[in-house]
């Protein structure tokens, strides 16, 4: 899918030099799927900390083990 949109010269530069992309479309591309992973980490890592899963901890299963 083909999209414009406007980024500062610099900020293209920088980021095709991090990504390693010599073109704007793969570096754009890496960019934002490399942003939606770590936004999807993120959202596990809040969850997890909520306690909205079913599992033991690592904690939970340590105190079970030491009989806590």
């Amino acid at each position: 899918m083909k999209i414009t949109v406007e980024i500062d010269d610099a900020t293209l530069q920088e980021l095709q030099a991090a990504t390693g992309e010599r073109k704007k479309g793969p570096a754009v591309a890496q960019a934002v799927e490399e942003f939606l992973k770590r936004k999807k980490a993120r959202e596990f890592g809040r969850l997890l900390m909520e306690g909205a899963f079913d599992y033991p901890t690592p904690d939970a299963q340590a105190e079970k083990r030491q009989g806590y």
